[in-house]
């Protein structure tokens, strides 16, 4: 096989692996590189590549880059791109659909706070079927090691103080078990929808 068939190959493989496995991945083909959803964006500037360059190198051929990217892990699910994309693309499923594929696949940048939060999120609100904010504080201040945790704890003691002044913040919720009372069936249902999509997608 020449190197241009390799390349052509890579190429169609990569776009036909995203169409298939990614939520909404089949509308990719559909950006005219028109970069209006960039401009919409509130965090347009801090992009390592805005959505249409996503777009353009899912079409490339260009696997690892874009897996490998911080970008899809920057969507704040604000919409702007969606309701001002001239072909109506579901841009923010498509960012949030790569961002959880490159995750599954082990692909996903492991220093990406964003990646870091939500997984912090999620494991705390998969356990009991809602969120315990204390703990999710916690361990949003202690993610970087426990020495860090303290400095940005010294930090925000005036605002934790004025928290707790006001009953906004419970000390000892931490001690709470709280949740929903079927645990156990939130636990089945979780299960299930992860076979239905491994399933469907084909992981």
């Amino acid at each position: 096989m020449s190197n241009t068939a390799m390349v052509k190959k890579y190429r169609n493989d990569f776009l036909r692996e995203v169409e298939e496995k990614v939520e909404e991945g089949d509308w990719v083909r559909m950006c005219m590189q028109c970069g209006v959803c960039a401009g919409s964006c509130p965090l347009g500037d801090a992009w390592e590549h805005p959505p249409q360059e996503i777009f353009m190198m899912i079409r490339a051929g260009k696997r690892e880059e874009v897996l490998g990217s911080d970008s899809m892990w920057m969507c704040t699910s604000c919409y702007n791109c969606i309701v001002r994309c001239p072909r109506e693309l579901p841009i923010t499923h498509i960012m949030h659909g790569l961002a959880n594929y490159a995750h599954r696949l082990g692909l996903a940048p492991k220093a990406n706070p964003t990646r870091r939060f939500a997984k912090i999120f999620w494991d705390n609100i998969a356990t009991s079927g809602r969120v315990n904010e204390l703990k999710l504080s916690l361990g949003l201040y202690f993610m970087d090691g426990f020495g860090n945790g303290i400095k940005k704890a010294l930090a925000m003691k005036d605002v934790g103080l004025g928290l707790l002044k006001t009953g906004r913040l419970d000390p000892m919720g931490l001690f709470k078990a709280g949740g929903i009372k079927d645990k156990s069936g939130l636990q089945k249902a979780l299960k299930k929808a992860r076979e239905i999509e491994d399933t469907r997608k084909g992981y």
